[in-house]
């Protein structure tokens, strides 16, 4: 049996400039190093990183009025018609 190690370093050369400019924009919305963000976006892409929808930026934003307001409005959604059932 042969293990196969990944390298610990890796160069990428000839990054064209939108793709550069799109890694700088990722890596200041994240908050990250350039290396983080590209392996964070590297590990989501090849499905071995974590997997998210892109709406954790929002969760936990609401008030507990805003959650409230939008519970109210969106409650009709919650009740089942019986006679579309039938």
């Amino acid at each position: 049996m042969q293990f196969v190690t990944a390298p610990k370093h890796l160069t990428i050369r000839h990054v064209p400039p939108g793709l550069a400019k799109a890694l700088q924009a990722a890596q200041r919305r994240n908050g990250t190093s350039l290396n983080q963000t590209v392996l964070e976006l590297l590990g989501r892409s090849l499905g071995t990183g974590p997997q998210t929808n892109g709406l954790e930026a929002l969760a936990g934003t609401w008030s507990k009025e805003e959650l409230a307001r939008f519970e109210r409005a969106t409650a009709p959604f919650e009740r089942v018609d019986a006679e579309l059932w039938k």
